[in-house]
This record gives C-alpha cells, structure tokens and sequence, in this order.
C-alpha cells in the first residue's frame, strides 16, 4: 500500500490539465493555510467536505486559546480546533484529538474519564508553549449519543457484567466508529506541517492519524486515579488495548446505580411520535459547591461511630454545615480539599466516602426524527400527587464544554442542579446547540463578526446573518415536559425576569401546552423551591 500524503500537500491530478483547466480548478480550491490567510472576511475556506465557519477567541482558566470552528457538509458534525501559541513554525506540536462527551463536560457525570483528558490536554498544551486541540462530535466513539446511552443502559442492567466493548459488539457496532477525515483538511486549511506529539493513552488512534497522512512523532499518556462510577469503564479500556497503568485499581471499590436498570426496545411517544425513546440509565453527577445529599439511613450510617461535629471543628474541618431538608434529606457540606488530604491518613474512615457520593440522576435519551438530534432529559426523584417538580431548560453551549475563565453558563446549571436536588424531585431538559437554537455555526459567526468590529451587539451579527432573536424548539421542549410530567404543574428555574420578558415564544409555548408555572425560581436571586 503507498503511503498517504501529508495533509499540506496538494491533490495530485488525476490526468495532465491545460493551463487554462488548471487555473478553473485552482480557482474552486482553497490554497494551504487559507484560514490563517483569507481573501476577505466574509471568504469561507473548504477542503474535502470540511467548511471553515468562524474564529474567536477563547479564554480558559490555563491561558488564551483561538478557536478555528468547522462543520462537516455530509455528517453536519463541528470540528473545533484549539490552538495556542506558534501552530506555523514550531517544530513540534503537542496535540490532543478529543471527541466530545455532553455527560462530563456539560452534564458533571463522572462515569468516565472525558473531561479530567479534555482539561489535562489544555494544560500540557499551554504549558508546552505550542499545540492544538482537534474537538470532535464523535460521541461514544463515534457511533452518537442514542448508541452511546443504549450501551450504557445495558451495561449498568447487567451490574457491569457487560463491559462497554461487549455492548457495543452485541448491539451490532464497531469497537470504533471514529473518522478523522476532517482533522486531516483541518491541517490543511490551517497550514499545519509540524508533527504531533498526541496526548493519548489509545494507539490505534496514533494508527488512524498516520493513516490519513499527519506526522506522528510521539505520544505522551493523559492518565487520571480511577473513581468508583468509572473504574469498570477504565478497565474495560485497557482490556481492549488502552495503555493504562492504573486501570485494574483493586482498592477502587465499583459503585452500581441506585435502583436496578432494565433495558427496553426503541420506541415512539404516543403523545409525540417524533421523539423515539432510546435509553435510560443512571448517570452519576459531582455536588456542586461540596454539597452532598445523604438520606436519613445514609447519614446515620456514616456517622453512628463519630458524631458528624467532630468533624466539623479545628484548623482543617472536614464539614463545613449539615441540616436537614425537604425528604428528612441531608444536606452535608464538605471541604473536599481537607477531605482529601485526611484520607491519604484514613483511607478506610467511612467519613471519606462523601468525596464519592453523587447525585443520582436518571438520563432519558430521545431521538428527535424532525431534527435528527438527541433529545437529553435528566431527572431526579419519582415525583408524588403533592410534588411540584422543578425544571430547568437549559440551552446547551459547545464552548462552555471547555475549562472557561467565564463560568456564568455552568454556574447557572450548577445552581439549577442545586434547586432540583434540594426540592427532591425535578429535571433538566437539555437545548441543542447554542445561538439561541440557530445554532454553534451562527453563535461563533457572532463572535467573530465582534471581535473584527464588524458588528457591535450581537443583535446586530444576527441580523447580518439573517437569523430571528431566539430560535429554540420551545413546543418541541414543553411537549417532553409534559410526557415526564403529566400533571402539568410545575417550579420553574429560569435566569432573571428579564429573560422570560424577552422570551414571547417561551411564554406561548408554556400556554399552548397548558403548563401551569406555580413558582418561578430566578437565578439571579436567593430564591429556593418550595
């Protein structure tokens, strides 16, 4: 087999072109490097089936990156490449390709290792001085988030009998689905000719990138301590050939959800057929802010030899404040920091195990035939008769999946998290993709348009781009609203006043659907469920 060229070089024609055939074709491509080059601000460079939509700026809590965004024209998938420091003329480039996970790095599961990778590599990156990050809607491996859900539904049904790998092979799917065609034009376009340095604990991905003609000239582990919810995950990765050292982790005892799984056939909602159901798992989320919920059996657990005070004096306390809420529930507030240091003394205090309690919410999984999306609801409790859930709808945001310096968007799901917990019964109904539903393309468009001064608002980049304030699916929304919640009343978590006066649409959509808001929670006030 002959080698693959680099992704810098041009195609070789077919057959010997005239000179005149030559410039037509030269004409319709787009040169190496045109990205870091273009013609005009509006030129939209495109090699293979890889479109150029914007470039901005992002700031994480590592350093200053420049997000290159692209879209595939057959798959639709985006492709962000994060580049920091010289990507032209360094000799090297420490580089990791990462596809993307919407439980760890936006939902806060912890069942797996994504976002501790994602994070890691930014920081090699910056700490490097020189390197690229590709991020790729290749989730679960490629094969989506509907086939990702569904091999964890089995998995956890089958208390981890199953492995991941297992899944996958018995439901019909390739150990890997992945395709990295586009990072290939993505060096392309950007003008890339160094080697990689790929931050991996996976070799057939170094394989697959040597495949498609990029310069491999080593790798460097991205290795994190197994936890409870992902230890049998890591395991079953190195089974099938991750270079993982820590993997078998005998000390890491496997933590198994909260109530049996059992796992069903897809199938249509007979109040809304355009939504298949396609899984239901239970997904593992870290507190927010220490804050651990126990139930009243939980708590005297943990504290029938050592009264929960003891912990909570001196210099280093490891409790911070307890009391009681809705459910005869606990609220135990830890400092983890502390936490973590005593149980390198006291490893098997039962105290520690508050840095690996969870809050249990159970994902619903959709398949939405009208825009060929998943439809992502998480909910907490079983609702009774007299139980007023509270809902969050929360509009999802690509870049918010990285380590931010601006953190308002998580902070704002941290604290609907917070709400749904403490009531004891709610959920969360997750909104694709950015732009106020016009889309990642239209929102990094905007950003773009006002950091070249081309616009100053972005009520302005929008009307540019031709695109109406707020394009969200809100019937789409209320009607998964009401499947998960029949009664039709509901606490509903919302940002400020203001945002619900902006929001006509919303409003229309909560009568049309006869959804009866007995409480608004605003999140720019101290405002707490009843």
């Amino acid at each position: 087999m002959s080698a693959s060229p680099s992704p810098t070089e041009p195609r070789a024609y077919p057959s010997p072109l005239s000179d005149t055939l030559r410039q037509l074709v030269e004409q319709l491509q787009h040169p190496a490097g045109s990205v870091l080059r273009p013609t005009s601000t509006e030129d939209r460079p495109l090699r293979g089936t890889t479109l150029f939509l914007a470039r901005c700026t992002v700031e994480t809590h590592v350093g200053r990156f420049t997000a290159f965004v692209f879209q595939d024209v057959i798959h639709k998938g985006y492709v962000i490449a994060l580049a920091h420091g010289d990507i032209l003329s360094a000799p090297v480039l420490y580089t990791r390709i990462h596809s993307s996970c919407v439980t760890s790095e936006t939902l806060r599961g912890c069942d797996c290792d994504c976002v501790q990778q994602l994070e890691g590599a930014l920081n090699v990156i910056h700490e490097k001085g020189n390197g690229i990050l590709f991020y790729l809607m290749q989730e679960g491996r490629g094969v989506g988030y509907v086939a990702k859900a569904r091999d964890r539904m089995l998995v956890q049904s089958s208390h981890d009998q199953i492995s991941t790998f297992d899944a996958y092979r018995y439901m019909g799917l390739k150990k890997d689905h992945r395709c990295y065609d586009d990072v290939a034009d993505v060096c392309f376009l950007l003008g890339i000719k160094a080697p990689f340095i790929v931050l991996t604990n996976n070799p057939d991905k170094i394989s697959a990138l040597t495949a498609h003609g990029m310069k491999v000239a080593g790798t460097e582990a991205l290795e994190f301590e197994p936890s409870p919810f992902n230890v049998a995950y890591l395991a079953s990765k190195a089974d099938s050939g991750h270079v993982l050292t820590q993997a078998s982790a005998p000390h890491v005892k496997r933590a198994l959800p909260p109530e049996p799984v059992m796992p069903f056939q897809p199938h249509a909602l007979s109040e809304a057929q355009r939504f298949i159901y396609s899984a239901s798992y239970f997904l593992p989320v870290k507190p927010v802010g220490g804050e651990v919920i126990l139930s009243e059996g939980q708590f005297h657990s943990l504290f029938q030899t050592t009264p929960i005070e003891q912990f909570m004096g001196g210099s280093s306390p490891l409790v911070k404040d307890y009391y009681v809420i809705r459910g005869n529930r606990l609220m135990v507030k830890i400092d983890a920091a502390n936490l973590v240091r005593y149980k390198t003394e006291h490893p098997d205090s039962p105290v520690v195990d508050l840095l690996t309690t969870p809050y249990w919410f159970r994902v619903h999984v959709y398949f939405d035939i009208v825009t060929s999306q998943e439809a992502v609801v998480l909910t907490y409790g079983r609702p009774l008769l007299y139980d007023v859930p509270v809902v969050r709808i929360q509009s999802e945001s690509l870049f918010n999946r990285f380590p931010l310096l601006n953190v308002d968007n998580r902070v704002k799901f941290e604290r609907a998290l917070q709400n749904i917990v403490h009531y004891g019964v709610g959920g969360i109904f997750l909104l694709y993709y950015d732009g106020r539903g016009a889309g990642f393309g239209a929102y990094a468009t905007d950003r773009m348009m006002t950091e070249q001064g081309q616009s100053f608002t972005s009520d302005e980049a929008y009307r540019r781009l031709g695109v109406g304030y707020d394009s969200r699916d809100y019937d789409a929304i209320m009607r998964l609203i009401r499947h998960h919640y029949p009664s039709g009343k509901i606490q509903m978590v919302m940002n400020s006043p203001s945002s619900l006066v902006k929001k006509k649409e919303y409003a229309a959509a909560l009568n049309a659907h006869q959804i009866d808001v007995a409480k608004w929670i605003f999140l720019d006030d101290s405002t707490r469920p009843e």
